[in-house]
Order: structure tokens, then sequence, then C-alpha cells
């Protein structure tokens, strides 16, 4: 599937107007930051008030091929038009989120009715030194939760993406390169084995965005952290096959 990926992102690039200027370099990251406006300057409790508001929204007129993000700062910044347009989206991200914020804001969306729920979740956790044992911990509790409250939602578990090392130029660089890319990527093995005995689908972006030294490659980066136009197509083209393969199985287990 990699291949299929990759080869649809090329075609993507083009579909969508993405230039080849587009392709991010260490020097272009500050003209390339997404551009988030006032929502950008709340703190979290007024965050967390929004996405109830929307969430509620929602719920009194449910959209068709409801699907909803949950994350951090790379889900909040997917932009809308490289979303996967055969579907409605809530994006339910925060910039710096945790895994233990997300496992605490959960229900905020317990009455609406997404076919899939996408969750990708743990740089913020591992910046802020917690245990890969707590870390994984919490995902095992939000995908539980994911599983009870939403039992005939697709829910997938997104990897950990990997970071640029050396090449960041992200404000908090210094904390970031604590960080070993091969932690992350041991961490992901053991988040997949979770997400399989929840009954969850496991979306391996990690194989997807590293180069050939095992890190963020630099196309799909604007800063070594956070994602450039090139990274979203990717990333949307990895939703739209898995999704798309997911609910056909689905849809031919339930006929069964």
């Amino acid at each position: 599937m990699l291949a299929v990926i990759l080869l649809i992102w090329q075609q993507q690039r083009f579909t969508n107007n993405v230039d080849e200027t587009t392709a991010v370099t260490v020097s272009d990251t500050q003209t390339d930051k997404p551009e988030l406006g006032p929502r950008h300057q709340l703190n979290y409790q007024q965050w967390v008030d929004i996405l109830k508001k929307e969430a509620k929204a929602t719920v009194e007129k449910p959209p068709q091929h409801l699907s909803i993000l949950v994350g951090d700062s790379l889900s909040l910044w997917f932009p809308p038009e490289l979303l996967p347009e055969d579907r409605n989206w809530l994006n339910q991200a925060i910039s710096g989120e945790t895994s233990e914020g997300i496992l605490n804001r959960l229900h905020l969306f317990d009455r609406t009715q997404p076919e899939v729920i996408y969750l990708m979740v743990g740089i913020n956790d591992l910046l802020r030194g917690l245990s890969d044992e707590t870390i994984l911990e919490n995902q095992r509790q939000i995908i539980r939760y994911l599983r009870k409250v939403h039992p005939r939602s697709q829910i997938f578990v997104q990897s950990i993406l990997p970071h640029g090392a050396e090449e960041s130029t992200w404000e908090g660089r210094e904390e970031l390169l604590k960080i070993k890319n091969n932690r992350i990527q041991q961490l992901n093995q053991k988040l997949q084995t979770i997400a399989t005995n929840q009954g969850a689908k496991y979306l391996d972006l990690y194989t997807l965005f590293t180069n050939q030294q095992g890190n963020l490659h630099r196309e799909f980066t604007t800063d070594g952290l956070h994602l450039s136009p090139q990274g979203y197509l990717v990333w949307r083209t990895a939703l739209q096959i898995s999704t798309q393969q997911a609910l056909e199985h689905h849809q031919a287990k339930v006929g069964r």
C-alpha cells in the first residue's frame, strides 16, 4: 500500500495545484507556517468550549459520512481543502494537546454519529517527558472509550510521526532533539499492537513520512515538526485509501 499511496500523492500534487515551488526547505519555514487566525490565540479552556459547541452543532444537524479528527496541532492544521471531499469533517484537535488531554475531553463528541474517527497524539507527551508506558496506557484508554461510545464507527489510530532531527528549526528544537526517532518507531510498534487488540485500525503514517535517515522528510515539513502542504497531501492520500478499504470491508461483513 505504501507504493500506491506515494503514487497517488504524486498525482494529487498537480490535481490540487500544489506546485513544485511549495516544496519546503529549512530556509522556507517562516513563509510556509499555517495561518491559524484568532483561534490560535485561545487558551486551552476556550479551545475546549469551541470544540464543544462545534460538536453540539454537528449533533443538532447530523451530516452524512461524518469523519472526526482528534489530536494536536498536526490534525488542527490539516487544510480543509486538502481533506478528502467525499465526507464531512469535524476537527476536534487542539494545538499542544496530549493523550491525557484528549482522554479528558472525548465526551465532547459523545452524541455525534461518525462513520470514522481518526486519532493522532503522542509527540507532545514525549516533549513533556512522559514515559512510553504512560503514553501507551493513555492511548489504550482512549481507544477503549471510543470503541464503547461509538461501536458503529471505524476507529483509526494513526502512528506518531517522526521529526526532522538536526534539520529541525522549530522553536522547541532542543527538546525535540532529545527524542530519538527510533524511540518513536518502537512506540508505534507497540501502539499498533494495542490498536489491534482493542478492535481499532492502525494507520502507519510513520513509514510514509521518513527519509533514508529515518527522519521526517524535508519536503513534508515546515520546521521539522509541523507539516507542509506536501505532507498533508501524503496524509490525505493515506486517509482516502485506508478508509475506503476499511468501509468496504465493514459493509461486506455487515451484508453477509
